[in-house]
């Protein structure tokens, strides 16, 4: 009891450390080693470098395994993004973006359930998995917006990946069980996931969570993409045609999942994913709060391992948190193939049976 007091403490004072400071840690690259740094981050710097060891055979073999995943329609989840395209802050529209939500999932055979918490509303659904003893995998999206934005990217690409997910692999069978969750309030700190995590509801069976925050925008010109200063990262470069993974140390199967997957082939299939540029975290974020700033952090601090799977939003878009971000902003292309990556690396480790913890790890 103490440890998971403290450890909600640690969340409450690095989520306060970052506010204000903006989606600033978004990006999320690889670390690299012979990078100069100074002061302060030289510790971050070497944390980092001793995340980076490849996974041990048994680990990749028992946390996931290879799954040719059913293909996406760009035509359904440019479909979602259009019937979200309304500001997402006021109660009546978030009302109507849950009874969407609900009536897609109750289409596929789900069952959609509302979770209540002071001032707003989860919607979320399950399906159980073939072994009982392998746990289950949660793929979420927060679908409020800003006041003055209709977030077609921040978040109705995500909300729009999460259904497909939802259809695609719902009724698979598969070791593995098969969440699905929409959390509100995110925008106003993280309120819904907080509630999720921190409510009644057991999360005993959860192995490990995908949370998707801005997956449908990209620049393809010199200079685009930028970095935050001062953090012990090597660009990948100045274009931004990459998703940006990032993952708790302790659970790095779960970026490995997706890293396997982007910008590759599997079985000589071409699968048209972007690039892959993952951050594993250690100390869940303590010593770099802005990677903080999304719904997979209250994961983090219930013990559960979590990704957030970002486009690195003001890092790259112009539109971020602006009465620009509509659905002509977003990249179809890359978009399309944002959504083949998650479902691609959900389906692979919802075939898994084994723990997503780290080599050495204990779950």
């Amino acid at each position: 009891m103490k440890k998971r007091i403290w450890l909600g403490f640690l969340a409450v004072l690095a989520i306060a450390v970052s506010a204000g400071t903006g989606w600033y840690w978004k990006q999320l690259q690889s670390p690299v080693s012979g990078l100069s740094v100074s002061g302060e981050s030289r510790s971050l710097h070497h944390l980092w470098e001793k995340t980076l060891s490849p996974l041990s055979d048994k680990a990749v073999a028992e946390g996931y395994a290879p799954a040719i995943s059913p293909a996406i329609s760009p035509e359904r989840l440019l479909a979602h993004v259009r019937a979200l395209d309304f500001e997402r802050y006021r109660e009546d529209d978030r009302l109507r973006v849950r009874e969407y939500i609900s009536q897609q999932l109750l289409s596929w055979g789900w069952t959609p359930q509302l979770q209540e918490f002071d001032g707003g509303v989860n919607v979320w659904a399950q399906r159980a998995g073939t072994d009982p003893n392998a746990g289950a995998i949660l793929v979420g999206a927060h679908y409020d917006t800003v006041p003055g934005s209709p977030g077609a990217d921040d978040n109705a690409s995500g909300v729009a990946a999460v259904l497909e997910v939802a259809r695609l692999l719902g009724s698979q069978r598969t070791p593995r069980g098969l969440w699905v969750a929409f959390f509100d309030e995110e925008e106003l700190g993280l309120r819904g996931s907080l509630a999720f995590t921190g409510g009644d509801l057991s999360l005993k069976e959860l192995r490990g969570a995908i949370v998707l925050d801005m997956v449908g925008y990209a620049c393809h010109d010199a200079g685009c993409q930028q970095y935050p200063k001062g953090m012990p990262v090597k660009p990948p470069g100045d274009k931004g045609d990459f998703l940006a993974v990032v993952g708790d140390v302790e659970h790095r199967p779960l970026l490995e999942a997706f890293e396997r997957f982007g910008a590759g082939k599997v079985k000589g299939v071409a699968l048209g994913m972007p690039g892959v540029f993952s951050l594993p975290v250690p100390l869940k974020g303590v010593l770099a709060p802005d990677v903080l700033r999304s719904d997979h952090a209250p994961f983090w601090y219930n013990n559960i391992g979590a990704v957030l799977v970002t486009d690195t939003a003001n890092l790259r878009t112009p539109h971020y948190h602006k009465g620009s971000d509509t659905p002509a902003t977003i990249d179809r292309q890359f978009f399309a193939g944002a959504g083949q990556l998650v479902v691609s690396a959900a389906s692979s480790l919802l075939e898994g049976r084994g723990s997503l913890a780290s080599a050495g790890v204990s779950r």
